[in-house]
């Protein structure tokens, strides 16, 4: 999961979700530095800043505080103000403790560390590579994942340990394919892979040849999960369904658009421009430097208006900052996924689909690329200005794969009630004023009652 911000309190603490996998960071957006870490069992307060000697920075440094179950928000928020303080200055706030476990140590000192260990390379190549070149917290935590997680017995082994000997690097490689399967296998060599490179330009020792290359990549094929024009009317039945309203138009957004499934969640309210009829994604995949707006066809914007009803009508307070409300730690969805019974495509092969079905609305591949804003290989992609063709033309390409897609459903948009109940005209409306009247009515009922 990606990091988040929020203020830390002790209910926003309680509320916040376990991690799926590994773990993220819900940072305090009152207290730089001062966040809680989520895994899939515990919730531990922690707090991060700048160690600087004579004005500069030497390192960033992260120190645990305590367990968010055994104290309590306002004590950690104190303690972290501490630590910070001490951090300012120049000393580590836990440097007494760390001091005392060392001469505890039964074991005699082991010998000055060989080279620079994977955890260090890890850490500058986060801070000096990934923070430097404006990489999306989704991509770092990706990577933070694989290091702290996947490689966690390696972190303190010397990198070249491993290039001395990569017959070990292959083993891993195997133990994760069986253990995880061939795609994080994959994924997290590259991983190692482009941290032990990053590590050689500042340690000349190391060997040149990578200890990844070793091993014997797992082959890698592309998911073909896309629709095709005779798929949309039952997967739009299944939408139809859906009993929660706002996830019935998230996953129609997600299909129109073909936009990444965690980018389109924190769309927020004024990223919505109705006059220019665009719709601005601030942090795509890629980070804020992507940022880039889409154009909106007529349908996209009734789906887009029908989200703002509904969510202003089920979560007031989260609608006044998200465009897909929810009753999570954050305050919009967080999770897409539906049972397959339920909903047979969602995320990225909503993504596929709207590639797929693009090319049979007669768009071009290069236009394509530009509405899903990937990047355009070649030299001449310096040359383009996105912006000039965003206002007409590819606008005109967006409705012509808009058209594409509701001309699949034929007669069902005007004969079947349930589509009618979703998508006619003031359809919305009616839902929404027919859940007043049952909402004023319970509550005559429980008025009575008391």
């Amino acid at each position: 999961m990606a990091d988040i911000r929020i203020l830390l309190n002790d209910k926003n603490v309680a509320r916040l979700p376990a991690a799926t996998s590994g773990q993220y960071r819900a940072r305090d957006t009152e207290l730089k530095g001062f966040y809680v870490v989520v895994g899939k069992r515990r919730k531990t307060f922690a707090v991060q800043g700048d160690l600087r000697r004579e004005g500069k920075r030497a390192a960033s440094i992260t120190v645990t505080i305590g367990d968010a179950r055994e104290m309590a928000t306002r004590e950690a928020r104190a303690t972290a103000k501490e630590y910070l303080a001490q951090i300012s200055r120049g000393m580590h706030p836990k440097a007494e403790e760390r001091a005392a476990e060392k001469e505890q140590a039964e074991e005699p000192a082991a010998a000055p560390s060989v080279g620079i260990t994977l955890r260090a390379a890890w850490e500058r190549y986060r801070d000096a590579h990934m923070v430097r070149k404006g990489r999306s917290e989704r991509t770092i935590e990706s990577y933070r994942d694989h290091v702290e997680r996947v490689f966690k017995d390696w972190l303190d082994k010397p990198l070249v340990e491993l290039a001395d000997d990569p017959a070990q690097v292959a083993t891993k490689h195997d133990e994760i394919t069986k253990e995880s399967g061939p795609y994080i296998a994959n994924g997290s060599m590259r991983t190692l892979r482009a941290i032990y490179n990053h590590a050689r330009k500042t340690n000349r020792g190391l060997p040149a040849d990578n200890p990844v290359n070793a091993i014997d990549w797992n082959q890698e094929r592309r998911r073909n999960t896309a629709m095709g024009p005779g798929d949309l009317t039952n997967w739009f039945m299944q939408v139809a369904a859906m009993r929660n309203p706002i996830r019935r138009e998230f996953h129609l957004m997600s299909l129109l658009s073909g936009c990444r499934p965690t980018a389109l969640m924190e769309v927020k309210p004024e990223h919505i421009d109705l006059r220019r009829r665009v719709l601005h994604i601030p942090n795509p995949k890629g980070g804020a430097k992507r940022a880039f707006d889409i154009p909106l066809s007529r349908q996209m914007i009734l789906c887009l208006i029908r989200a703002v009803r509904f969510g202003r009508f089920l979560h007031p307070l989260e609608a006044r900052a998200w465009t897909f409300p929810a009753d999570s730690a954050v305050g919009h969805l967080v999770e897409q996924k539906e049972a397959r019974s339920v909903l047979s495509k969602w995320g990225n092969d909503l993504r596929q689909s709207y590639r797929t079905l693009a090319t049979t609305a007669g768009v071009s591949e290069f236009d394509a690329r530009l509405l899903m804003n990937h990047a355009i290989p070649g030299v001449n992609a310096g040359y383009i200005t996105r912006h000039k063709l965003l206002e007409e033309h590819l606008r005109s390409q967006q409705q012509a794969i808009s058209d594409t897609m509701f001309a699949d459903l034929g007669g069902a948009l005007t004969k079947s009630p349930v589509i009618q109940s979703w998508l006619a005209p003031r359809a919305s409306h009616r839902v929404i004023q027919e859940a007043r009247v049952a909402r004023m009515k319970l509550d005559g009922r429980a008025a009575k009652a008391a």
